[in-house]
């Protein structure tokens, strides 16, 4: 029998990347909108008492983090080989992940989008946040060099990995950090994602923009 699952997320947010898994899968699976752009509310934290999305339930078993949740959703459909095709490829993406989800995501764009994880004091918010800025860039700046001759983050062929990359050049376009200019292979990358009918079928029910340019 087929799992049951479901999608907590909020569009346009790093649960991008679990819902695209979704659709890439190609298993039945049901979404809801916390609607938490401005802020995860107080009603929803029975489901995450660390206050974010995605949040993935599978047959009444939820799961936070965005790696844990692709490494799920690959696991489930393993002849589509969505994290890669070798033992060393699939450490390959798991290395990704982690630094997406630990660097980029937690500590850059945390210090830009959420300062007071970072001090207590409302004075240093600026700071903060101008440090993630450049932290941001310095990410996007190694990203680039890892994809240098390149088309997929890794091995020859996509994976989940380049639908994460892919969430944050968006966010880099929202930011208005010259994405295609200043990282042209980040851009290649993203340009192959986009084509994917899975992707676009999840960015029109999202209701958001493709690039965010």
């Amino acid at each position: 029998m087929a799992p049951n699952l479901h999608l907590y997320m909020t569009p346009g947010s790093v649960a991008l990347a679990s819902h695209i898994a979704l659709q890439e899968s190609g298993l039945n699976f049901t979404t809801t909108d916390l609607q938490a752009q401005r802020g995860y509310k107080a009603e929803h934290i029975h489901l995450n008492s660390k206050a974010r999305v995605p949040i993935f339930e599978m047959d009444g078993e939820r799961i936070t983090e965005t790696p844990a949740i692709l490494s799920t959703i690959s696991a489930l459909v393993p002849e589509k080989q969505l994290l890669g095709t070798t033992i060393l490829e699939q450490a390959r993406a798991q290395e990704w992940m982690a630094w997406l989800c630990g660097t980029l995501h937690g500590q850059a764009f945390g210090c830009l989008f959420r300062p007071n994880r970072f001090t207590g004091d409302e004075r240093a918010y600026d700071a903060v946040k101008a440090r993630g800025r450049e932290c941001v860039q310095e990410c996007f700046r190694y990203i680039e060099e890892k994809l240098e001759g390149k088309v997929h983050a890794v091995g020859d062929a996509f994976t989940l990995v380049d639908v994460y990359l892919y969430v944050f050049f968006r966010w880099g376009n929202l930011m208005k950090l010259g994405m295609r200019e200043k990282y042209p292979n980040y851009a290649r990358l993203v340009e192959k994602v986009v084509e994917r009918e899975s992707v676009q079928k999840v960015v029109e029910a999202e209701g958001i923009s493709l690039l965010n340019e």
